[in-house]
């Protein structure tokens, strides 16, 4: 299976099949020859990011020995890419349908010790064949993803007036609270890394969405995927699997235990202020209802993360503005 002009050509039949995206604005197809599988990406906005990003990272994924999707052939003027079928198994359907999750979650910590890895590479080749340059975490990413809360969230809420008070104050006190971080940005950071984002292929974890990787703090993916929206856990085993984390992961965190925590936190913290902001804008924006059933646990994430002093002046303004009742609120006008 070839592309010329954009245009999928083969001299033998094939079936094509439109799959289950994701919250972006790429749609997926599968095509089968012959038993044969491969996905189609087909996207007419945000091209580099969705096709070249994309690319450019499961290639470096690729050469650092981690599964991710093949590349076989491209169009980027046409908005297309064909690459490798990991298939429909992803790690969130084998956790919602297993009781024994702490066995399961090892093996995606264990994974993510393997991406931690990764020697630091600046720039890599791209389907353009030009250099992709891999972007740092700084505090100016953090800031401009915690405010899609107060951009899309309260909005929501509020009139104009109110939303742009609290988020005045409560930037001021997410500057701060960024600055408390620990340690260096120079870890690979898989930027989405959740269950369902990790495919079962064969025996292997497959990594998918890896288009936002960037080197930033080690803490983050781990609280991706422990605090994951998308999958309710209890205390007690989000506990079990940090514990574990530390355990097998590198010395440096282990001796800086109090730093690496106050990272965690932190992080998490920021990434649920994110997803609730990203949510309120596929509603908003792009009339997706389907992700405000979501919305309400992440609160209850938000509250259990932001349960020291660090985040004190946070949770005063938060708690003074948006009730129990608002959080757990799926359906609004």
């Amino acid at each position: 299976m070839v592309l010329e002009n954009g245009k999928i050509t083969n001299l033998m039949k094939f079936k094509i099949k439109a799959i289950a995206g994701d919250a972006s604005f790429r749609k997926f197809y599968r095509v089968s020859i012959n038993k044969k599988k491969k996905i189609i990406v087909f996207t007419q906005k945000e091209k580099f990011k969705n096709l070249v990003a994309y690319s450019a990272i499961n290639s470096f994924l690729r050469k650092n020995k981690l599964l991710a999707p093949k590349l076989y052939d491209h169009n980027y003027k046409r908005g297309i890419i064909i690459i490798e079928d990991f298939g429909d198994l992803s790690y969130y359907n084998i956790l919602k349908n297993n009781s024994n999750k702490l066995n399961i979650y090892k093996e995606l910590v264990q994974q993510l010790i393997k991406i931690e890895k990764i020697k630091k590479k600046n720039k890599i080749r791209n389907i353009l064949n030009k250099f992709y340059y891999i972007d740092v975490y700084s505090k100016k990413y953090l800031i401009e993803e915690s405010n899609l809360f107060f951009d899309w969230y309260l909005p929501i809420l509020f009139k104009k007036r109110k939303t742009i008070k609290i988020k005045s104050k409560a930037k001021k006190i997410l500057a701060q609270i960024y600055k408390k971080l620990n340690f260096p940005n120079t870890c690979f950071v898989h930027r989405d890394y959740h269950a369902q984002n990790l495919m079962k292929v064969g025996k292997k974890v497959g990594l998918i969405d890896n288009q936002d990787a960037l080197y930033g703090n080690p803490a983050y993916d781990l609280a991706s995927l422990i605090d994951d929206v998308r999958i309710k856990t209890s205390n007690r085993l989000k506990k079990q699997i940090y514990e574990y984390y530390i355990e097998q992961g590198s010395n440096t965190y282990r001796n800086n235990s109090k730093e690496f925590l106050e990272d965690f936190n932190i992080l998490s913290v920021q990434r649920s202020l994110k997803i609730i902001g990203i949510f309120s804008r596929l509603y908003k924006r792009d009339n997706k209802k389907e992700y405000l059933k979501f919305i309400p646990y992440a609160w209850r994430l938000l509250e259990k993360r932001m349960n020291s002093s660090t985040f004190l002046d946070l949770k005063k303004i938060l708690d003074k503005n948006i009730s129990k009742k608002t959080r757990n609120k799926t359906i609004y006008k």
